[in-house]
């Protein structure tokens, strides 16, 4: 039987404010250029949406990884994640209806 794989990932901490958060890619430190927006229907409702980070690097391999899954929702670059989530919060829709991703989320 085969040994079971680690995920690509690793625990995260939190950013620490200065710059783009890093890569989620097991071991890279690199900052994050891409959001991966994903959501495993097993376990989440339709509308959630959870999210990894990505370097240039490491886009690819993490999008195969969930995307073979199936549970790849959408890539977008990282300032325009983060514009949006700026935007709903000036609007006053913050999280609530749980398409953006929370701290907990990264």
């Amino acid at each position: 039987m085969n040994a079971p794989q680690d995920p690509p990932f690793p625990p995260r901490a939190e950013p620490s404010g200065d710059g783009p958060p890093p890569c989620s890619a097991k071991g890279c430190r690199a900052p994050a250029v891409w959001v991966l927006a994903w959501n495993n229907p097993k376990l989440h409702t339709p509308e959630r949406r959870k999210t990894w980070l990505a370097c240039e690097e490491h886009r690819e391999h993490l999008s195969s990884f969930l995307g073979a899954r199936g549970f790849l929702k959408d890539v977008v670059p990282f300032a325009d994640w983060e514009s949006s989530r700026a935007d709903a919060r000036t609007e006053g829709t913050g999280n609530a209806g749980g398409s953006g991703p929370s701290a907990a989320d990264r």
